[in-house]
């Protein structure tokens, strides 16, 4: 996992990520990039850029967490970094992130990192649940069936 704090989002900042993404991950591969649905995701630049990089962008749908695939990683970021938080600045949570990334990185398995994306998953499946007709219910029986 990598990131990087801006001070404010922007087609620049995606373009730019797409760029390092590549020359992170060079020899040609179809790359698949999942961005969040702003609208700076998008722009003709980053299209022809993801075209030449050989990159497939998959934009999330707007309010849908639950169908990006990379929202369980965040939980641990959530839970081990923000969830602590009492940061004097944006440089010192930046900082946070950064080492927290390393560790992570360094330590995928650790049991913490796991039980937190088990938990970030479990609330993005509810999540996907109230978002549709509401959660789950069992069928009422029809006359005539036995329990």
């Amino acid at each position: 996992m990598r990131g990087v704090v801006r001070a404010r989002k922007g087609g620049d900042h995606t373009l730019a990520a797409l760029k390092s993404i590549r020359a992170a991950r060079p020899g040609g591969y179809r790359l698949h990039v999942i961005l969040g649905n702003l609208p700076a995701n998008k722009t003709p630049a980053i299209r022809a850029r993801a075209k030449r990089a050989s990159a497939e962008l998959c934009c999330t749908p707007a309010s849908a967490s639950w169908a990006n695939p990379v929202e369980a990683q965040s939980g641990a970021l959530r839970t081990f970094v923000m969830g602590v938080s009492n940061h004097p600045s944006h440089t010192v949570l930046a900082r946070r992130l950064q080492e927290y990334l390393r560790w992570r990185n360094a330590s995928a398995r650790h049991p913490g990192i796991l039980a937190a994306q088990r938990r970030e998953r479990a609330r993005v499946r509810s999540e996907r649940q109230q978002r549709r007709d509401g959660p789950l219910q069992k069928p009422p029986d029809q006359p005539g069936e036995r329990s």
